[in-house]
């Protein structure tokens, strides 16, 4: 049974959160929060960058629904808000591997490196 075609504003739904995803900063922040929820100064610190441009990126995040935040006295706090981003990076991540994978079986020489790509 295939979906039913999707609406206009669904796909501008649906195309901004893949925008969202194709900033590599955006990625980073999204493997700091799986450990966990992290106010803006803890995913700085750990990703070595700094405030604006971290809180710009963790509000494009929360805009385009991934992220949930709350306010602890000061302090911020952003979360994954939907649990199917981890599920998407892990599927993307996953093929990825796959094929860098493959690529360098290929360079090695190995006989199965065409077996390899084939399976993604």
């Amino acid at each position: 049974m295939s979906a039913p075609p999707l609406s206009d504003a669904m796909i501008d739904r649906v195309a901004r959160r893949f925008r969202a995803l194709g900033e590599p900063q955006r990625l980073r922040i999204l493997q700091v929060l799986q450990q966990g929820p992290r106010t803006v100064g803890e995913v700085v610190a750990a990703l070595a960058g700094n405030q604006p441009n971290i809180s710009r990126h963790l509000q494009e995040l929360h805009e385009a629904g991934m992220l949930r935040r709350r306010r602890e006295g000061n302090s911020i706090y952003y979360s994954i808000g939907d649990p199917v981003v981890n599920e998407l990076c892990a599927l993307v991540c996953g093929c990825a591997q796959r094929e860098m994978e493959a690529e360098l079986a290929a360079l090695r020489g190995d006989g199965n490196s065409t077996a390899a790509a084939k399976t993604n």
